[in-house]
């Protein structure tokens, strides 16, 4: 089921993106954002709504849908448009791209932050449960940016922003079907970028390690936990300066190449 409206209309015709400040890339000016309620996406958006973006936002919950692009509004994005949908439901994909498209006359952006954590515990003993879990976290991804690639592919320009994390560099036992999810779509990124980067289109993937927000509010909070807002600014300056991987915050990076580089007859008898 999906719903569609118009939160507010354009008062004037888009101009395409923001001028270039010196050394950085200019901001997205029609952005598609799937996954809209998440709080990186929201903190990144309010980042953009005062520079008089236009925004499709896509999720599940209509009630905090419309809450966030009311917010928008306010913060002086130039239109807002909403659409309620499951992401999970990869048929629908097309049919929710064209619109998007459609509305904002063209993209320049599109910002994946749609995902789960899911149950490790039950994904162990239940494959249904693991398989919805990469259904949400790299299927429906895949499906997107399926489409959005060769979106951008036709116009020779955009930016694919995609929230992945930092759980996709090695599996662990604590959440090794989530890391697993990630781990693929990163690889499929990684091909992604080969492939659109030649054609002026810049894929960045976002790798954010702890992040204080409501999918991780049942964890200890401790002190490598990033607030969405600091993740959000790491995110716009890369795109500002054409990055294709982040590592957010920045010591995940160094992090996660201790890990990475920890010899398996070891790594297998941590508890992680």
């Amino acid at each position: 089921m999906r719903r569609r409206r118009s939160q507010m209309e354009s008062l004037e015709e888009t101009s395409g993106e923001r001028p270039s400040r010196p050394g950085k890339q200019p901001l997205p000016k029609a952005i598609l954002v799937l996954g809209a309620t998440s709080a990186i996406a929201q903190a990144w958006m309010r980042l953009l709504a005062p520079q008089g973006a236009s925004f499709f936002l896509v999720a599940r919950n209509a009630a905090h849908l419309d809450s966030v692009a009311k917010d928008l509004v306010t913060r002086g994005a130039e239109a807002v448009h909403v659409e309620t949908a499951d992401l999970d439901d990869t048929a629908g994909h097309v049919a929710l791209l064209e619109g998007a498209a459609a509305a904002l006359e063209n993209l320049d952006c599109a910002f994946i932050a749609h995902g789960v954590l899911g149950d490790q515990a039950a994904g162990e003993r239940d494959f249904a449960v693991a398989s919805a879990s990469l259904q949400t976290n790299f299927l429906s991804t895949v499906s997107l940016v399926t489409w959005l690639a060769n979106y951008f592919a036709t116009q020779h320009r955009g930016r694919l922003v995609v929230i992945s994390s930092v759980a996709g560099d090695r599996g662990r036992k604590s959440n090794y079907i989530y890391g697993a999810a990630k781990a693929g779509l990163n690889a499929f990124l990684d091909g992604v970028r080969n492939r659109l980067d030649r054609e002026g289109v810049q894929v960045l993937t976002v790798r954010p390690g702890f992040v204080a927000t409501p999918m991780t509010a049942h964890l200890p909070q401790g002190p490598l936990f990033a607030t969405a807002d600091d993740v959000a600014q790491d995110i716009l300056r890369a795109i500002e300066h054409r990055r294709d991987v982040l590592y957010t915050p920045w010591f995940w990076r160094w992090i996660m190449a201790l890990i990475r580089i920890i010899p398996e007859w070891k790594f297998k008898k941590m508890d992680l």
